[in-house]
């Protein structure tokens, strides 16, 4: 049995993923167990906690009513951090992947369940020092999380597009706004959740694959959105963690008021055809930002992500207002409208400014506000 955990609908939970760099060259550096001491004392909301490797933290929000929360608590967790690391001569940065370190270099970070994924996955656990950001919304019950898991995984190009800060990897530009996730895929049980029809068939789903020895807990599924039971939420993976906490907050305003729209909408009802498109248009989004074509999986035509992603803002924004998120909404439709991503900015320094150690100074600059 399985049991999930009922939340307040709506509320919200944000996770960040972020980038510790030296202030010499700007490469990764194994400065997250100084870092977790640094700020152990700190006053902060929510959590800042080790990821999987040495040159990477985890910062997470606590559960928050709505955007304004969201964005206050990132704010807070930011200066910490900041004041933290400058002390430490360490560099704090967003963005889905480091433009030039290699993965050879990384040191896993030294917990039981970090120290298992190496030894299961091999070179995989260390390729893993990606960033994401992990948006959690509250769902009353494990049939209502089925459905919006469902829901939202038709809009899951939508976040990778307006996320996207990956364009570079290996000292090369990759021509993907987002390379991130073609890491992630390289995992076992990443993609998706099988179309289940309510909570019961999830259960059985799950009791199934841990039979086989597959899985122990949620955790061990890598998939784009998945149900959270034991915090009763659905959570978004699919994001590369922004620049600035002020996107990753309104990408979190704009997962809540989709949410709310999908939840309220008693005509709508999932259909397996979504599943048949997913791979190709989340592979569009991934390569292509705001220029993808996607295909609808109901009308089977195929239309310009860019211009879905305004549309699909255009209608939320009514609903975000009443959540209190209206502003962070109209942002996000403002960046859509002129294709404007953090990948596109990452591009756009490394053309002004001509090497990669660049790039990444100016996104610890982005991070920290200055």
């Amino acid at each position: 049995m399985l049991e999930f955990k009922t939340s307040e609908p709506l509320t919200l939970g944000v996770e960040l993923e972020l980038q510790l760099v030296n202030t010499r060259d700007y490469n990764l550096t194994r400065g997250a167990s100084d870092l977790l001491a640094a700020v152990a004392k700190a006053k902060h909301p929510g959590e800042i906690k080790p990821e999987i490797t040495e040159s990477m933290i985890e910062v997470c929000t606590s559960v928050c009513g709505g955007y304004a929360q969201v964005r206050a608590e990132l704010d807070a967790i930011r200066q910490v951090l900041g004041d933290a690391a400058a002390k430490l001569n360490l560099g704090v940065a967003g963005g889905g992947t480091h433009p030039f370190q290699k993965w050879s270099e990384r040191r896993i970070y030294d917990t039981p369940r970090f120290q298992r994924v190496s030894e299961l996955y091999g070179y995989l656990a260390k390729q893993f020092t990606v960033f994401g950001q992990h948006i959690h919304v509250g769902v009353r019950s494990g049939d209502e999380a089925v459905r919006l898991t469902h829901g939202l995984a038709r809009y899951m190009p939508h976040f990778i597009a307006l996320s996207a800060s990956s364009p570079f990897s290996l000292g090369a530009d990759t021509q993907f706004d987002s390379s991130r996730l073609n890491v992630v895929n390289a995992f076992p049980l990443a993609g998706c959740m099988p179309f289940v029809r309510d909570w019961e068939e999830f259960e059985i789903y799950f009791g199934e694959m841990r039979g086989f020895g597959i899985v122990e807990s949620m955790k061990d599924f890598y998939w784009d959105i998945r149900p959270k039971p034991e915090y009763g939420t659905i959570e978004i993976r699919v994001c590369d963690t922004p620049l600035t906490v002020a996107r990753a907050a309104e990408l979190a305003a704009y997962a809540q008021a989709l949410a709310a729209s999908l939840r309220d909408d008693l005509a709508w009802s999932p259909h397996p055809s979504l599943y048949q498109v997913y791979s190709y248009n989340r592979f569009q989004a991934c390569r292509f930002g705001f220029g993808a074509t996607v295909v609808d999986p109901l009308t089977r035509e195929h239309v310009p992500l860019g211009d879905e992603i305004v549309a699909t803002l255009t209608r939320c924004l009514p609903r975000a207002e009443r959540l209190g998120g209206g502003e962070a909404v109209a942002a996000l439709l403002k960046a859509a409208a002129a294709r404007a991503n953090d990948a596109r900015t990452l591009r756009e320094v490394l053309e002004k400014r001509g090497s990669l150690p660049d790039v990444v100074r100016a996104a610890c600059a982005a991070w920290t506000g200055s």
